[in-house]
């Protein structure tokens, strides 16, 4: 008798997407709050917990729900920084800049967290996807390569001599 197989890293995610998306926004206002207690901008631990919140999101939405998750990073981006825009303008703008533009800095500002965090969502829903097809594994087994044959007409071919 087989053990039962234990999933992988890839198979563990079966949480519906808008929980997922939700539990992503509050953990990234938990971040806020506490970045603008401690510092009056935010700086690049921000940064590292926003990849980390997309990494995890991606990891623990369930297959069908992976659209939601493949969205998130960009809209959860925009919405933090519409809030701090609002809330607190200096912690992402100067204080004088008008909503937009403040929106506008601090998705400047943070560019480079955001498209990290993006791709490495997309590429771990992809990895995901390539594990669903192949039982859990991300590289097919090794086939053993069979011998190609060649064909008569090939074979038959006379070679000239000069």
């Amino acid at each position: 008798m087989r053990a039962p197989r234990r999933k992988t890293l890839w198979e563990e995610g079966r949480h519906p997407g808008r929980l997922v998306a939700h539990a992503a926004a509050a953990v990234a206002l938990v971040v806020v709050v506490a970045h603008l207690l401690l510092a009056d901008q935010l700086t690049w631990a921000f940064d590292v917990a926003f990849v980390l919140v997309c990494i995890s999101a991606a990891l623990a939405v369930r297959p069908r729900d992976f659209f939601v998750i493949g969205v998130m990073p960009p809209l959860l981006m925009a919405g933090t920084m519409l809030l701090l825009a609002v809330v607190a303008r200096s912690a992402i703008a100067d204080p004088r800049d008008g909503i937009v533009q403040a929106l506008v800095s601090g998705l400047a500002h943070h560019a480079g967290a955001l498209v990290l965090g993006y791709a490495l969502a997309l590429g771990v829903l992809a990895l995901r996807q390539v594990a669903a097809r192949n039982a859990g594994v991300i590289r097919g087994s090794a086939r053993p390569q069979v011998p190609r044959q060649r064909s008569r007409a090939r074979a038959r071919r006379p070679v000239h001599s000069a």
